[in-house]
């Protein structure tokens, strides 16, 4: 049976926020209501739009600016024609990836992903983990978490590879729109389940990067935990300086 959870206030509170940048009462380049108006406006605790505007300010929403307050950005840039990872994650055909899929089922929510979907911890989410290799070698490990309410009329739970990305799939079955992608990047010891699936030697890192997929009213689609082994990386990106 599959329960609706029902997302913490500070998400739902980050959510309306995000509708009202989109529709324009929150232009680009202008100040949000300061956080007492933002109180009295949505009957909210103080701590509950701290963290809201936290979220926000994260995921590239806001941004604050010494002498001015909170600024708004607008949408997050999509990004389309740089190599990401969260992108690659994204939009890998499961049929036709160099690889296999070496876990489906429920399992229990890891903190840092409960936080994003919004469910209590000890909770149980479905997974959908993917080893991806390279010349016989592991070189990614993908692991896909994704809200109880986008699994009904999927073949997300289903141990075969889909026949397409898990976006595609998502889109075509639930009628949805992915819209943008906020990617985090940390290091870490790997558990020793992904030690042993990735090769990594004991005392070496893994490089995560956690892809948060979402669409334009910043409901959360599919979390992705991406691990890297840091060995063997080199990351490089290129960016435009405004």
């Amino acid at each position: 049976m599959t329960y609706e959870v029902e997302p913490p206030k500070y998400v739902r509170l980050a959510q309306t926020m995000q509708r009202r940048i989109e529709d324009g009462t929150y232009p680009p380049g202008t100040r949000v209501p300061s956080e007492n108006q933002l109180v009295q406006a949505f009957g909210m605790s103080r701590p509950t739009v701290v963290r809201a505007l936290e979220l926000l300010k994260r995921d590239g929403w806001l941004e604050s600016r010494q002498g001015f307050g909170t600024i708004v950005r607008g949408r997050p840039e999509v990004v389309e024609q740089q190599d990401r990872r969260g992108r690659e994650a994204l939009e890998r055909d499961e049929s036709q990836a160099s690889g296999r899929l070496v876990d489906v089922g429920e399992v229990p929510v890891p903190a840092r992903i409960a936080s994003i979907l919004g469910l209590p911890k000890r909770a149980n989410v479905l997974a959908r983990r993917l080893l991806v290799e390279e010349d016989g070698e592991a070189v990614e490990l993908v692991s896909s978490y994704f809200p109880a309410g986008l699994l009904e009329g999927t073949e997300l739970g289903s141990p075969e590879l889909l026949s397409g990305s898990v976006r595609e799939h998502l889109e075509a079955r639930k009628k949805i729109r992915f819209d943008h992608v906020t990617e985090r990047i940390s290091a870490r010891l790997p558990e020793a389940v992904e030690a042993e699936l990735l090769g990594v030697p004991d005392g070496v890192p893994v490089l995560s990067v956690l892809v948060v997929a979402r669409d334009a009213s910043g409901q959360v689609l599919q979390v992705s935990d991406v691990l890297l082994p840091a060995d063997r990386q080199e990351l490089e990106d290129t960016y435009r300086l405004n």
